[in-house]
Parts: C-alpha cells; structure tokens; sequence
C-alpha cells in the first residue's frame, strides 16, 4: 500500500507526481527531464525575478564600489573639516587682548582671551614673559586664571574687559551662525549616511549643499567676530591695548575652506557624468 502525495503545478492545481513526471519527460527518445526539469524550471524563474529586481534597483542611480570609495574619501575630508569646527567653536582662544607690561606695576600683568561663549582674565608674571615683547602675553604662560561665561544669552549684558564695553549683537549673531553651520553639517553626515546605505547617489547633492553652506557660514561668522573685537577695541580708549587672533581662529579659518571643498568633491560625484571626460576627451588612437 504506498501513500500517495501530490504536488501542484505553476497554476496551484493539484497533480499525481506521476503525471508530473510523464509531463515532464518531454517526447520519446529525448532526455528524461522529471524532477530535475522541474528543479531547472523553478531556479530559472528564480534567477529570471533577480534579473527583474536587480533591473529595478539598478534603475535608482545605484553607486559602484569606486563611487562608494570616493565617497567615503569625500566624507573624510568633510569630518576634518567637522571636526576643526567643533573644535574652534568649543575653544575660547579665537583673540587675546593684552595691556603693555607695566601698565599695572613691575612684577605682574594681565591678559584676557575669549571666545563665543566665555572669556578668561589671566594674571601673568613679568618675569616669564619675552623681555623682547612689550605686551603681556601669551596667554599661554603660566598663572592665575579666571573664566566666566558671557551673560549674552541669559540677561542679555554686555561684558567690560579692560573698561572696554562689547557688542553683544555682533557676538550673538557670530554664536548664532556657529551654530546653524553645525546643524548644517549635521543634516550633511546624515545625507551621506543615507546614501552609503541605500546606495543612492540621490542623497550626494543635499549634503553638498549642506557642507557648502556651513563652511560659507563658518567664514562669515569669523568675519564677524573680527568686527565684533574692533566695535570692542573703538569702545574706550582709556586702556591701549594690543589685540592678536589665536590659534581657534585658524582652526575656523582652515575648517570653512575644507568643508567647500568637501562639499564641492560631492556636488562632482553627483554628476551624471565625470568632469574630467568633458573638459579632458579622449583621443583616439589612430589618430
């Protein structure tokens, strides 16, 4: 007594396996086919849908692995850039101010540095200064510090360095374009992240727009903090003092020019074409 079992045909109707083999064979005297046609037969429809969906995808400006190489290289020099930012914006060294040496007595003088957020007053010995140098400083010497945060963005008031009085809209609005230019650069990350992982070159040109934009904003609020230290300086005049830009300053300096150019090295890859093919054809060989 053998149990009988049936299986279905490409339709869902139910067949004797039998049958589907007599099917299967094919006419007298060619190759028996039987289970292994039907085997064939369904990997054949299984590689004809991946053919389908592949067509698909492929259809969605997909990226090749050199595209995803490039872009990672692109995305490197813009987190060089992201990360010389965060670091000239968290700093406080973007200017020094610095009285002559002995404005106050012989043995001691001080300096103040600030940034966007906080100001440091530092107490320095004479001694250790350059005898060379007629001013107080660097700030880099060792001394007493003190540190406080503007009241720009809590009461509003305006901070006296050196019975100088600064302007708070310059340095609020220097603060505020520090900040949108990070938001930027943030929206920026996450286009790239979208485009490495769904392999779509669609997400190249929003984040080239973001990366451009927050290095254009990182150039003008220096420029504006540079005329927020001289509104400061025209302040009074009581106190003469000599003012340098710091090394946070060059760090902004540096991270707007490399966040246009990775910002530009993505607008490139969004191209449907390659640049340097239009601008550089190839010649042929006969001639």
């Amino acid at each position: 007594m053998w149990s009988t079992f049936f299986v279905t045909d490409e339709e869902g109707h139910m067949v004797n396996p039998a049958a589907a083999g007599t099917m299967a064979a094919g006419p007298p005297g060619g190759p028996s086919q039987g289970p292994a046609g039907l085997a064939n037969l369904m990997s054949g429809r299984a590689t004809f849908g991946g053919n389908k969906r592949r067509r698909q995808t492929s259809t969605g400006n997909t990226m090749s692995e050199a595209q995803e190489g490039k872009i990672k290289l692109a995305f490197f020099v813009a987190i060089v850039g992201v990360v010389l930012t965060v670091l000239g914006v968290g700093t406080e060294f973007w200017v020094e101010l610095a009285p002559p040496k002995g404005f106050y007595n012989n043995q001691t003088c001080l300096t103040t540095h600030y940034g966007l957020w906080k100001g440091c007053s530092k107490t320095l010995w004479v001694a250790d200064i350059d005898p060379e140098r007629e001013v107080c400083g660097p700030a880099e010497l060792p001394g007493e510090s003190n540190c406080t945060y503007f009241k720009f963005f809590t009461t509003g008031e305006n901070a006296v360095m050196f019975q100088k009085t600064t302007q708070k809209n310059l340095n609020v609005a220097a603060a505020m374009l520090a900040l949108f230019s990070l938001f930027l650069m943030v929206m920026g990350a996450i286009c790239i992240t979208m485009s490495l992982s769904k392999e779509i070159l669609f997400f190249l040109k929003p984040a080239a727009v973001c990366f451009i934009l927050s290095g254009v904003l990182v150039l003008l609020c220096l420029l504006v903090f540079h005329q927020s230290v001289l509104a400061l300086l025209a302040s009074d005049h009581t106190v003469p003092l000599h003012h340098e830009l710091s090394w946070s300053v060059s760090c902004i300096g540096c991270a707007g020019a490399v966040l246009i150019v990775g910002g530009i090295l993505f607008l490139l890859l969004a191209l449907p074409y390659s640049p340097w093919q239009k601008c550089l054809p190839r010649k042929d060989s006969s001639s």
